[in-house]
This record gives C-alpha cells, structure tokens and sequence, in this order.
C-alpha cells in the first residue's frame, strides 16, 4: 500500500534533481551550443539556453525526434545580436538548416567550418552585414538545396564552383556588391537549373550564351550592367516562370523571341531592345510584363493579355503603337 507515495517521491526526486535522466539532447550538441551562445556574448535571442534544461527544448534550434541530435540552427530578426558566424556551428554534425537572417549587425566573413556541415541542405545567410568574398568551400556541401547569401555586403566574383551542387533548387546572391562576369558553368548545373537570382550587383559583361541550356524556372538578372545577347534564356520548349532583366544594357531582336507558354512574369524595362513585339505574346498567359524604356517598334499585338496592361508597360520606346499607346498610323 505505501509503493504508490514511494514512487511519487522518486518521480518528484528525478524531476527536480536528475534532469539528465529525461534529458533527451545529445552531450556534444549541448556543449557547442553553448559556446555559440557564448561566442556571441549570450543574446537575448538565445535566453532559453539554459545548460540545466534539455536543449531540445531551446528556441532557435530543432532536434531529430528519433537521434535527438540537433538538426536545425535559426537565428533570426534580433538587431541586438552582434559579432561574427561561431566557428563552433561546424561542430553540429548533423545540422540540416543553417540560418542566420536579418542581423544587421552579424559581421564578418562567411565561417570557414560551415564546410564541415555536410549533411546541411539549407543556407540562408541574408539581410546581414557579412563581408567579403563567396568561399569556394561552399562547392564541397553536396547537400544543399537552397543557398541564400542575398541582402549583404559580399563583393569580388561569384565563384564558378557553386555550379558543381547536384541538388541545388534555388540560388539567392542578389543585393550585394558581385563584380565580374557571370560564370559559364552556371549554364551546367548538373541536375535540373535551380532559381537564380543575381540582381543588384555590379555584374558587367556578356551573359554567357551556355545560360540557353538551362531551363531556368525563375532568373533574375537584373539591376546590373549586363550587355549583348540574352535572348537564349527563352524558348519556346522550355518551362520558365519569370525573367528579369530590366535595367542593364541587352542588346537584341525581340522579333525573333520565341516565348515559353508557362511564362507569368516578363520585366525587359531600360534597356536596348529593339524590334516589334512578337505575336506569340499573345498565347501566353502574363500575369505581369514591362517592356518600357527600349527601342521597340510596331504595332502592339491584339489578343492575349496585352491590351491588359498599362500605359507604363509600354511607354519611352522608339515608335511603339497600339494597346495604351497611341494609334498606329
């Protein structure tokens, strides 16, 4: 009759004073995690990592419900947290998500030991003030399904070994301060063509013509100063979404341009374009088109969804007409 009282006192016992005996956190995680909090000077943000608490338990971070190993480290949205990426994040072997996301005030370079993750799939490292040059180290993550670097101060050449990642679905470097050109291997990404998103940086020069190889479902080149021919990146067998390449300098025959039907979003604004628009225009279902500020001429097509559109859409061209504009003579 007094077993059930004995046990609750042990219950009571264990649950008070052997945390460890329901802690389900691995050791090893536990104590890198802990130096994290420690290299950026214990943050607000990371108020619940308490060492006499199960770290599974901790905001930011995810644990396998299986392994319990940690398995996903996000920080994000605290302008109070300062300082540079811990070196010890390459000490979380089996981290899938590594994000560090509008820290205005995380710093540095991007950290070599990230290298080491090689079970990460997913890196957004974006809207920070990191610095300095994309590492070819990232190439060695063969995991990785999303890479986003985009929104910090990152400068030199987009290094041509971030084509060689199998599994890449999309791949975020806009808003940063890029120079060169575009390398050729990013018309050779070997499995399906991730998103790509290089706008507003200082890329210059020629697209290269292998880009046409790729069935890109979304690519964004805009706000750069870009030149020449792009008129590969269409087609009318390929399956593309969006195409942004307003305001650089492209230079080519829009006439000739046969257009994808999945194609929803068309921005070609301030740029050198010349030609008509194509009547194929008009079988495709647009949800949004900018051709503004080019050297287009001709009639603007009936039908479709082109006489949808505003004035804007169409404006400042060499002798466009029709649609918003005015009459053809």
């Amino acid at each position: 009759m007094k077993i059930f009282p004995v046990f609750l006192c042990f219950l009571l016992f264990s649950t008070f004073f052997l945390p460890s005996l329901s802690e389900h956190c691995n050791p090893h995680d536990k104590k890198v995690l802990l130096q994290i909090k420690k290299a950026l000077n214990n943050p607000y943000l990371l108020a619940s990592w308490n060492p006499k608490t199960d770290c599974c338990d901790w905001y930011c971070l995810e644990c396998d419900l299986k392994t319990h190993r940690v398995i996903s480290l996000t920080m994000f949205s605290d302008d109070r947290l300062s300082g540079q990426i811990p070196a010890e994040v390459g000490d979380l072997p089996y981290l899938e998500t590594l994000l560090f996301r509008h820290l205005p005030n995380l710093n540095g370079t991007i950290q070599p030991s990230i290298a080491k993750l090689k079970n990460l799939k997913i890196l957004p490292l974006s809207w920070t003030n990191l610095s300095g040059t994309v590492p070819d180290f990232l190439s060695q993550l063969k995991n990785l399904t999303y890479m986003d670097l985009s929104f910090n101060s990152l400068s030199g050449s987009i290094p041509s070994s971030l084509s060689s990642l199998p599994n890449l679905d999309a791949l975020h470097l806009d808003r940063n301060k890029f120079t060169g050109s575009i390398p050729e291997s990013f018309g050779m990404f070997p499995g399906k063509a991730p998103d790509l998103f290089l706008s507003h940086n200082k890329l210059f020069g020629k697209i290269p013509a292998s880009l046409g190889n790729m069935n890109f479902n979304t690519i964004d080149l805009s706000r750069n100063t870009l030149e020449g021919d792009a008129s590969m990146l269409f087609g009318s067998k390929k399956t593309t979404w969006e195409i942004d390449l307003s305001r650089n300098m492209f230079q080519f025959n829009l006439s000739k341009v046969e257009f994808p039907k999945s194609l929803a979003r068309l921005d070609l604004n301030h740029n050198k374009i010349m030609g008509t628009i194509p009547a194929g225009l008009t079988g495709v279902d647009l949800q949004f088109m900018n051709v503004s500020y080019n050297r287009l001429c001709g009639q603007i097509p009936v039908g479709g969804r082109l006489q949808s559109f505003d004035y804007s859409t169409y404006f400042h061209n060499r002798c466009l007409c029709g649609a918003r504009l005015e009459s053809c003579k």
